[in-house]
């Protein structure tokens, strides 16, 4: 079988595929996820889809390169690329904000009555991301970190169903909170750490702010017992 080499957040992100989607994976850059997925088994349809012209120029001679005949490269922005026939119940959206991430879906609800899975690792506010897709008829389902580069990374996969989620839960992830491991708990002081620093450079008359973060900081630190 031919073989490429992928991140350890795109090996995460596959990990959480089942092997029967019908995928959009959306900002799919050069495409290395969705070859990855091609070659190790998935059966169904991906649609590998990229605003950039460079991005969808790489990531179809790369789908080239490696004969991956389910594999689909198109141009466009969010969702707009998918057509009625290709039954998509699967999106996946990796390295985008928490405000575009939530604003494509928000504007696809239609296309959303056939998804029954969306992976999603988002650069900020996956808090956010769990709040309005739970507020969507989504649930988590499962999700996990990965350390890649020095960066930590959160991926959650969400599955249609009526589970609501409590607002610690969506704070910082049911399963996260179950499993608590170490990279749980580093992620947790890398806030700490940046909400201090916030503190710290604030004026005096920032009071409330400051008062507020300090209560946050309490609050993250009896999470991991720190």
């Amino acid at each position: 079988m031919t073989k490429i080499n992928i991140s350890k957040r795109l090996l995460k992100i596959a990990s959480m595929v089942d092997k029967k989607s019908r995928i959009i994976d959306v900002g799919c850059d050069h495409a290395l996820l969705d070859i990855y997925l091609s070659l190790n088994g998935l059966e169904g349809k991906i649609i590998a889809s990229d605003i950039t012209i460079g991005a969808v120029n790489q990531a179809k001679k790369n789908v080239s390169l490696y004969k991956t005949s389910n594999v689909e490269v198109r141009k466009g922005d969010g969702l707009s690329t998918i057509k009625k026939s290709d039954n998509i119940n699967t999106i996946i959206m990796s390295g985008l904000g928490n405000q575009k991430i939530i604003s494509i879906l928000k504007e696809n609800k239609n296309i959303l009555k056939n998804v029954n899975t969306i992976i999603i690792q988002s650069n900020t506010g996956y808090n956010m991301i769990r709040k309005e897709l739970n507020d969507m008829g989504y649930y988590v389902d499962d999700e996990c970190l990965v350390k890649d580069r020095g960066i930590i990374y959160v991926i959650i996969k969400f599955k249609k169903g009526k589970i609501i989620h409590s607002k610690k839960e969506l704070y910082f992830g049911p399963v996260l909170l179950k499993n608590k491991n170490v990279l749980f708990k580093e992620l947790i002081r890398n806030e700490i750490n940046k909400n201090k620093e916030i503190i710290n450079k604030l004026p005096n008359k920032r009071i409330i702010r400051k008062l507020k973060l300090t209560f946050k900081n309490m609050i993250l630190k009896k999470e991991i017992h720190f």
